[in-house]
């Protein structure tokens, strides 16, 4: 064999043994690789879980202060309301008389939208139809 033949020959075998070692480093670094990132996935995937969770409790949280506080000014808007009225009253020296609550449900109706109104008439008949 000449000694060309032989370097090449030689040079063969280094390239598949490098090669071989290279084929066997990967795996070996699959085999130990890949269950260390999926134990990280899985660490970061409930990182982000916890987050999100976390995110939604202040959600909440934040919700249910607003609803207190919209209802302690319902509280007091109604509180607002009653003293009003107790004071129309006062103003009435106390009493209500027939014609104010008659004024007060006739000032109501304006706020009904597409209303029917039966009104008694001399015979005790009411109007069926009548137009605004």
């Amino acid at each position: 064999m000449s000694n060309s033949s032989k370097n090449s020959t030689a040079q063969t075998i280094w390239a598949l043994v490098v090669l071989s070692l290279i084929g066997i480093a990967v795996v070996l670094g699959l085999m130990f690789g890949l269950p260390m990132y999926n134990v990280w996935q899985q660490e970061m995937s409930g990182r982000a879980e916890l987050a999100k969770a976390e995110q939604n409790r202040q959600i909440k949280i934040e919700e249910a202060k607003a609803n207190l506080e919209a209802e302690k000014l319902n509280a007091q808007a109604e509180i607002e309301r009653a003293k009003g009225a107790a004071e129309a009253i006062r103003i009435e020296n106390g009493s209500l008389t027939t014609t104010y609550i008659q004024y007060l449900w006739v000032r109501q109706q304006n706020n009904i939208p597409d209303k029917v109104i039966y009104i008694p008439t001399e015979a005790n008949l009411p109007i069926l139809e009548a137009k605004e």
